[in-house]
């Protein structure tokens, strides 16, 4: 686990810097048009969306990506959610004990994705409530983006 352990700890870092103190509609639509415009002047494609308490707020999906990626978004979400750790952290401990979700969580793979690009969407003094899912790119690029997303919305960058 020693080869994981300075990633697990810096991918646990940023959860707990990167929390919301409220997280509106607006703010979804915000962040989802940051990003699209961002992944655009990159000259990338992706598929991203943007959920709370289950209800979809933000999805777009580039031109040369498929209905594939919508799953991986979808997928990948659950992860977070489900365990309030971004699905770049989830997949990262998986290698480092050598399992794979199906084997450490009896989750069927077909639903939870533990690959980089779900950020959860943690409210301060709430917890967990949705998360922030990228799919196209590598998975160390879709949460690499997810993660500069927020950040810049949190440092008061974003409105």
């Amino acid at each position: 686990m020693s080869e994981y352990s300075e990633l697990l700890q810096s991918l646990l870092q940023e959860e707990e810097e990167l929390q919301f103190t409220e997280f509106t509609n607006d703010l979804a639509l915000q962040i989802g048009l940051f990003i699209i415009e961002k992944v655009k002047q990159e000259n990338k494609h992706i598929t991203l969306d943007i959920s709370r308490n289950g209800q979809q707020l933000f999805h777009y999906a580039f031109p040369k990506t498929s209905a594939d990626n919508d799953d991986w978004v979808q997928r990948k979400s659950r992860v977070a959610v489900r365990f309030g750790h971004s699905s770049h952290y989830v997949g990262t401990y998986l290698r480092s004990i050598q399992k794979n979700i199906q084997e450490r969580y009896f989750l069927n793979p077909s639903d939870y994705s533990p690959s980089g690009g779900a950020f959860p969407i943690i409210v301060k003094d709430v917890g967990v409530v949705g998360a922030i899912a990228a799919s196209g790119l590598t998975q160390e690029e879709d949460h690499a983006l997810v993660v500069s997303a927020i950040r810049h919305f949190l440092n008061g960058n974003g409105e």
